[in-house]
């Protein structure tokens, strides 16, 4: 076991941020370091994810409405930096790794400040704007895919391939086999927008499903995450077409149900991609249009054309484009097992290790990274 260590770990306040931390959270546990994660408020719900950890709020605020709110967004930046500053001084951290979002942003300005060794870990296939800004000053660059968009070529000596660390519950899927389906037996199917939910798919995949042929709606099982203001008409619109369906806004059991489902279909965020591919489960996707530099079609790219998944964008979600794409893939059990085969392939389950490896790294001088490249010195913390 390495020596023990303080690491602190900066996320944003969304799922696709959060759950890569935590789990890195728990590797570096593991093997005997604390850690401190440093967040928004945002960052602090979610429930289990960060339970017993030494957690930090600092003041931080996106880059968005005009001059009035980057003047606001500055001021706030500043205030995070300086409390960054403060607890690193106290805590004495041996790096900082952030893991994109604005809120993750005052803590890597801190550590610059004080020449604590960073990483920076990218979820998704486009770099983030926070990673953007930062990417140049870090000692290393951590990415989910091979090929990640908006990236620099001068980059790429920092750069190593880990993949997107899952919990180790959605890890330990991988040595579940995908789940028996037979001609007659029951058609497990799981919906979810991921954390943040998605009225698209309460709107569509119910109509969509009614279409399927009587024979098949008679066996399907769907579970399906929805939006608050969302779960009670999705509910009833479920009834009326006597599809069995159980429906949550937040799904706690979450490998539990994607280890018995024999579909998803879902959002494309990073973490979903991730536990997809851990657990070789086929998918339909429908990216959210909005995600900043449509990073989500990036992330589904991978999985489709190595042929697990298939990706309706959202403005050809239909019930009729359901309906179709589910006779495809969902209507032929050898299809299905074929297509979660291939998202096997792409799984990175140790990507948590991985990840704690290259961070275990970053305070040793000319550390040789996991592929035999070197990472570029840094001077120890300078905390007087």
């Amino acid at each position: 076991m390495s020596e023990a260590r303080h690491f602190v770990l900066a996320a944003g306040g969304t799922g696709g941020h959060m759950v890569p931390a935590a789990a890195l959270a728990a590797e570096l546990i593991r093997r005997g370091h604390s850690v401190a994660l440093v967040s928004d408020a945002r960052g602090v719900r979610f429930p289990g994810l960060f339970d017993g950890i030494e957690t930090h709020i600092v003041p931080a605020a996106p880059l968005k409405g005009g001059p009035l709110g980057w003047a606001r967004a500055g001021r706030s930046m500043l205030a995070g930096r300086r409390m960054a500053i403060r607890l690193f001084k106290e805590r004495r951290p041996a790096a900082v790794v952030g893991f994109g979002g604005y809120p993750a942003l005052p803590a890597l300005l801190g550590a610059f400040a004080l020449r604590v060794p960073t990483a920076v870990h990218e979820q998704n296939a486009v770099l983030g704007r926070v990673n953007r800004l930062v990417a140049s000053r870090v000692t290393a660059i951590a990415t989910s895919y091979a090929r990640v968009e908006r990236l620099s070529r001068a980059l790429e000596g920092k750069t190593r391939l880990v993949g997107n660390p899952v919990r180790e519950a959605i890890a330990e899927l991988r040595q579940r086999p995908y789940p028996l389906l037979e001609e007659d037996g029951i058609f497990r199917i799981l919906v979810t927008g991921g954390s943040q939910g998605a009225s698209v798919l309460s709107q569509v995949v119910p109509d969509g499903l009614a279409l399927l042929p009587i024979s098949f709606r008679r066996r399907m099982q769907v579970t399906h995450q929805a939006r608050p203001e969302d779960i009670d008409a999705v509910r009833a619109k479920y009834a009326d077409l006597q599809i069995a369906a159980e429906l949550a806004t937040y799904l706690p059991d979450m490998p539990e149900q994607l280890a018995w489902a024999h579909l998803v279909i879902a959002r494309a965020g990073a973490s979903t991609i991730a536990e997809l591919t851990c657990a070789g489960r086929p998918a339909i996707l429908v990216p959210l249009p909005a995600a900043t530099d449509d990073h989500q079609t990036a992330n589904a790219r991978e999985m489709t054309d190595v042929g697990g998944a298939r990706t309706i964008a959202q403005r050809a979600f239909t019930p009729v484009e359901l309906a179709k794409q589910m006779q495809k893939l969902g209507l032929d059990p050898q299809a299905l097992e074929n297509a979660a085969g291939r998202a096997r392939t792409l799984g990175r389950p140790d990507a948590a290790r991985d990840l704690a490896d290259l961070v275990e790294m970053l305070d040793a001088p000319y550390s040789g990274l996991p592929d035999g490249r070197v990472a570029p010195a840094q001077p120890k913390a300078a905390f007087a």
